[in-house]
């Protein structure tokens, strides 16, 4: 999980492992959540897959700036 604070909230970029076969390489679902004062504000489920974990909290923090900066 990866962290950031943008413009008075908390920002969290999460990366989950998946995998659907055995030999198939691992992937990472990507999503982000918002959050202020120790509250949810929103969560985004699910973004995609990505092949790396960072690609996937990358992309969970980069929705969590756009719901920022759309509905903060």
């Amino acid at each position: 999980m990866e962290r950031e604070i943008y413009k008075g909230y908390v920002l969290w970029g999460h990366a989950i492992a998946q995998q659907a076969e055995i030999l198939t390489p691992e992937r990472y679902a990507g999503s982000g959540t918002v959050t202020r004062d120790n509250k949810l504000i929103d969560a985004s489920g699910v973004l995609d897959l990505f092949n790396s974990e960072d690609a996937a909290q990358e992309a969970g923090l980069a929705w969590a700036r756009a719901w920022v900066d759309s509905n903060g």
